[in-house]
């Protein structure tokens, strides 16, 4: 992999990561229009190094509500900040638990499946369009609706369905606060991000021979630098209702897909 194929991956990765756009789907729609074999394949360390980028640019852009939550836990109390960290690891169970018993399952969808792709960008424009319209409250995150979100989260393991898009939209259309939903979409995937790293790394499936650790490098900066920028735009579009300029294109790309799996 040379350096500009680190770069294009890493902006690809920060980007999508937080933009309501589906990042797997898109990656499959570029295997499909460039071939398997005209893009250069992400080794798993690679996978590894952009996706902690990722999770650290979070970490950076909300590091003043992790300081916050880590010092009220650090209290031993059952107050507001407790009460957070637990609706967070309510949110996980239901991604854990597809991605722990079907994980065979999920792989044999990521084929190019072009048709499938292209009805759950579709999927993931009605749902942006409908937050979109939603209107805006003061709301917080409940226990109840921490695990609606997280069952949001886990279908959105499906190529085609944004992450971010399919939670924010979940949180907005329960009644929450947008700029509330977004805080608790970000963060609650940070865990899953670092549980998915420590799980490939204790795999012994990633191999540190013949890597071009300046690529890995400069993928690891592109990454985060992009990240740092997607996440802090998406937080102020949700913010201002603008969800709709990316629900549009979904439906774009998604009705391209659909119409060349049919012509194949």
């Amino acid at each position: 992999m040379d350096t500009i194929d680190a770069i294009i991956l890493g902006i690809i990765q920060g980007l999508t990561e937080f933009l309501p756009v589906s990042s797997s789907g898109h990656l499959e729609l570029g295997k499909a229009i460039l071939g398997d074999h005209s893009v250069p394949e992400e080794s798993l360390l690679f996978t590894v190094v952009l996706h902690f980028a990722t999770a650290l640019s979070t970490i950076v852009i909300f590091r003043k509500d992790i300081f916050d939550i880590i010092k009220g836990i650090l209290k031993f109390q059952w107050n507001e900040d407790m009460q957070f960290l637990s609706k967070i690891v309510i949110s996980m169970i239901p991604a854990v638990t597809v991605g722990l018993f079907f994980e065979e399952q999920l792989e044999a969808l990521f084929g190019g499946n072009i048709l499938l792709v292209g009805a759950m960008l579709i999927v993931t424009a009605a749902l942006l369009f409908l937050a979109d319209k939603a209107k805006d409250t003061n709301k917080k995150v409940t226990f109840s609706n921490a695990f609606v979100i997280g069952v949001s989260q886990a279908i959105a393991m499906l190529p085609g369905i944004s992450r971010s898009g399919a939670t924010i939209s979940t949180s907005v259309l329960l009644g929450n606060d947008k700029t509330k939903a977004a805080r608790f979409s970000f963060l609650m995937v940070v865990p899953l991000i670092f549980g998915k790293i420590a799980k490939d790394v204790l795999s012994g499936d990633i191999s540190m021979e013949s890597q071009n650790f300046t690529a890995l490098s400069i993928g690891f900066v592109a990454a985060f630098v992009a990240g740092l920028f997607a996440c802090t735009w998406m937080i102020a579009l949700v913010k201002k209702s603008k969800l709709s300029y990316f629900a549009i294109y979904c439906v774009i790309v998604g009705l391209i897909a659909i119409t060349v799996s049919f012509l194949n």
